[in-house]
C-alpha cells in the first residue's frame, strides 16, 4: 500500500520558501553564489537585483554586483518566462539551452501574426550578425531588420532575435544609478565562448526546488515558462520527497532541503519590484493573497515593491527623493500592531541607508 504523502500547511510552505530565498536570516554569501542559488533574479529594471541581494545577504555592497556585471561575470538576458533575468555567466550558458524551446514557443503567442510565414532561422542569423558587428538596442536592431523585411514589424523581428539568440544587455545597463537604453550583443561574443549546453531540464528542476520548493509541476512550469515538466519530475521522483498541500495538490521537494517549522520567526523584509518570490508559483498563497496580488501586479506589467511581516506580504513601499532628502513611504494593506510597525520602521531605516546613502535627511513614513 502506498503511504499517503504528508500535508504541508500554508505556513509551513511559507517558512520553507523564506528559508530557500535567504529571507529568514541574511546569508554570509558572495553575490555570485546567491545569484546561482536563486537561479537568477528577474531584472526588468536595473536596480531591483541590488535591493533583492541587500535584503538577502549580510554586508552586501552595490560595488559587488556592479563589479560582476562590469567584468562579465554576470549578465542580463531573456530567460525564464521570456523575461529579463540577471544571472551569472555560468548560468547563462547552462540555462539558455534548457529554455530554448519555451522561448521559441512564446514568440508564437506574442508575435505569431507578425512573424507568420517568415524563415525565423534566417531572421535569427541576420540578427546575430548585426549585433555582433555593433551592439544595438531592440529598436535599432528592429530598424536594421526591416531593411531586409520592409513589410514586417521591426519590434516583432527584434524580439524574434532576442528569443532565438542569447542576447545580453551590456553595461552600463544594469549598473546602479545608471540610465540609458539597453544595448545588446550575443552571449557568445560578450562572454567569449559558446552558449550551447544540455537542454534536458532535470538539473534545472532540482535547482528550482532548492530555491523555491516544495512545489508542484504547475509551479515549476509557471516559474520557467516551460511545459511538459511532468516527464522530468517522473524521472526525478525516486530522488524527491513528496507532500501535499492543504488543497490536496501533490508537491515535490529535495530530500534534504530545509523545511522549518511553522512557528519559526520571520523578520520584516523589503522586496524590490519584480522579485521572483512573488512570480514563481502557480499557487502563490504561500506568500500573498489573491486580493493582494491584484494590488501588486499592475495592468502594464509592473510588479510593485512589497514588504513582508511574519513572512507574508503586508504592503507596498517606495522611496521618494528630493533635494538631499529621502523618504520611505510604507503603505500597509492592513493596520500593523505596534511591534510590527516598529520592526518595519527599523528595517525601513536600514533600507534607506543602503538605497539612498547620499541623502542627508532620511525618514520612514506610513501611509
Amino acid at each position: 500500500m502506498t503511504a499517503t504523502p504528508p500535508v504541508l500547511t500554508r505556513r509551513e510552505l511559507n517558512r520553507a520558501l523564506l528559508s530557500r530565498q535567504l529571507l529568514l536570516e541574511r546569508a554570509a554569501m558572495p553575490a555570485a553564489d546567491a545569484l546561482e542559488h536563486l537561479v537568477g533574479m528577474q531584472a526588468q529594471a536595473p536596480n531591483p537585483p541590488y535591493l533583492g541581494l541587500w535584503t538577502r545577504l549580510a554586508g552586501f555592497r552595490l560595488e559587488e554586483l556592479a563589479g560582476l556585471i562590469k567584468d562579465r561575470s554576470a549578465v542580463r538576458l531573456v530567460l525564464m518566462r521570456s523575461t529579463i533575468h540577471l544571472v551569472t555567466a555560468r548560468d547563462c550558458v547552462l540555462l539558455r539551452p534548457v529554455l530554448e524551446e519555451a522561448l521559441a514557443r512564446s514568440l508564437q503567442g506574442t508575435f505569431g501574426r507578425q512573424l507568420a510565414d517568415l524563415d525565423l532561422a534566417e531572421v535569427a542569423a541576420l540578427g546575430r550578425r548585426l549585433v555582433e558587428e555593433e551592439p544595438l538596442t531592440i529598436g535599432g536592431l528592429g530598424s536594421r531588420l526591416v531593411e531586409r523585411w520592409p513589410e514586417r514589424d521591426g519590434f516583432a523581428l527584434a524580439n524574434a532575435v532576442r528569443n532565438l539568440v542569447p542576447l545580453v544587455q551590456i553595461p552600463p545597463r544594469g549598473l546602479w544609478g545608471e540610465s540609458g537604453q539597453a544595448v545588446h550583443t550575443t552571449a557568445e561574443s560578450w562572454l567569449g565562448g559558446p552558449s550551447a549546453g544540455d537542454s534536458v531540464p532535470d538539473a534545472t528542476v532540482l535547482r528550482y526546488l532548492a530555491a523555491f520548493g516544495p512545489a508542484s509541476v504547475k509551479d515549476m512550469q509557471t516559474w520557467s515558462g516551460m511545459t511538459r515538466l511532468a516527464a522530468a519530475v517522473k524521472r526525478l521522483r525516486p530522488r524527491l520527497a513528496v507532500f501535499r498541500d492543504e488543497n490536496g495538490q501533490e508537491l515535490f521537494d529535495l530530500l534534504e532541503a530545509p523545511r522549518p517549522g511553522p512557528e519559526t520567526a520571520a523578520p520584516v523584509r523589503f522586496l524590490p519590484e519584480f522579485d521572483n518570490i512573488l512570480l514563481s508559483h502557480a499557487d502563490r498563497s504561500r506568500i500573498l493573497t489573491d486580493e493582494q496580488r491584484r494590488l501588486i501586479f499592475t495592468r502594464n506589467g509592473l510588479i510593485r515593491s512589497t514588504f513582508l511581516v511574519d513572512g507574508f506580504v503586508a504592503g507596498l513601499w517606495r522611496i521618494e527623493q528630493q533635494r538631499g532628502s529621502a523618504t520611505l513611504m510604507v503603505e500597509p494593506f492592513a493596520p500593523l500592531r505596534s511591534g510590527e510597525r516598529a520592526a518595519v520602521a527599523d528595517e525601513g531605516a536600514r533600507l534607506l541607508a543602503f538605497a539612498a546613502a547620499g541623502a542627508s535627511v532620511q525618514d520612514v513614513r506610513f501611509g
